[in-house]
């Protein structure tokens, strides 16, 4: 009844969700969404009887001005999750093979194993950065997507433009490259490639974003892809029918029209991030989150929970999502009580 390699097909893990306790555990935003996106999306709300226009003209219209791009590199997707997937979906099928750095978002072995492909993971440096020469050196005549996360889920590192260069340059033209920016408007160096830039010199590269983090619009889920105009068409082949709601599409329009708003709100995680990061002896950051390396990650996020505040534990360490200063600093209270378990 089920296809023979489903039962080795990993599940995705949310974060925990617990009443009352700190969610720290989804890089999720504190603030609810901006109130022009709020009005924006109870008005839409309202005619919820209708179908959503299934090719969100208005959206695309508004996020190719605010990437100086054209529509017609524009895609629109039910989070930029469901657009890496449809990345993977145009081009790989089974015997092919998906590459990736690791640890990165969970979700990128997931996509390469819902069409039969072979995932490959390429370790991060110990310092928790793309190791872009192994990823290359990876790079075999099977492989037929490679996605790069810059600034890196979860250890908070972003891509520089040498080795993004270096990177490009041993990548074979008709190999995608997805470069997810899911939490680009958290960066603050100057020395990183940035997808809307770059596509136009490399034609198999397509930049992935969202409104699910910065923007505060998680749970209505939408995100968006850009490229070369036949990458988008494909991406649009594969895309499920009318996937992203009227009330999504009206609040990233809202959202997206009041970026000086959004510019504060991140300011408020970039300022903090930093004394987070060095109060717990952290890597810094350039994404809302902080990294601890450890092979203890599952007890300690367990210890935490019980002081009411929700981290996200993986194999490799713990992930701690950097929020409001009040919410930091309830997190850095049970970290302190603590450290003599610890």
């Amino acid at each position: 009844m089920f296809r023979a390699d489903l039962a080795d097909l990993p599940a995705y893990v949310p974060g925990k969700v617990l009443p009352d306790a700190v969610k720290l555990s989804s890089n999720e935003v504190a603030h609810p969404p901006l109130a022009a996106a709020r009005e924006a999306m109870a008005e839409a709300a309202q005619g919820v009887n209708r179908y959503p226009d299934m090719g969100a003209v208005q959206l695309r219209t508004a996020l190719a001005e605010h990437l100086e791009l054209n529509p017609e590199q524009v895609a629109v997707g039910n989070g930029s999750s469901a657009l890496c997937q449809q990345l993977v979906q145009i081009a790989a099928g089974p015997g092919d093979e998906v590459l990736f750095p690791w640890r990165s978002f969970e979700a990128y072995p997931i996509f390469a194993r819902v069409v039969g492909a072979t995932p490959v993971a390429v370790p991060l440096t110990e310092d928790g950065r793309h190791d872009s020469a192994a990823m290359a050196d990876a790079i075999t005549e099977r492989t037929r997507v490679i996605f790069l996360c810059s600034p890196n889920n979860p250890s908070g590192a972003a891509i520089t433009r040498q080795e993004f260069a270096d990177f490009m340059a041993r990548v074979p033209e008709n190999v995608l490259v997805g470069l997810d920016e899911a939490y680009i408007e958290y960066h603050r160096t100057e020395d990183t490639p940035l997808a809307p830039e770059e596509i136009a010199h490399y034609p198999n590269l397509v930049g992935l974003r969202t409104f699910s983090k910065a923007y505060g619009l998680a749970g209505v889920r939408v995100g968006y892809a850009f490229g070369q105009p036949e990458v988008i068409a494909a991406l649009n082949k594969v895309a499920i029918p009318f996937a992203v709601s009227s009330v999504a599409q009206a609040g990233a329009l809202a959202s997206l029209a009041a970026a000086d708003e959004l510019l504060e709100r991140t300011e408020i995680v970039v300022a903090d991030r930093d004394r987070v990061a060095d109060a717990v002896g952290a890597r810094h950051s350039q994404a809302n989150f902080i990294w601890l390396p450890t092979a203890h990650a599952a007890p300690v996020a367990e210890s935490l929970m019980a002081e009411g505040v929700l981290a996200r534990a993986f194999p490799e360490g713990l992930r701690v999502t950097v929020t409001t200063p009040e919410e930091n600093d309830v997190f850095l209270a049970a970290w302190e009580k603590l450290q003599p378990r610890l």
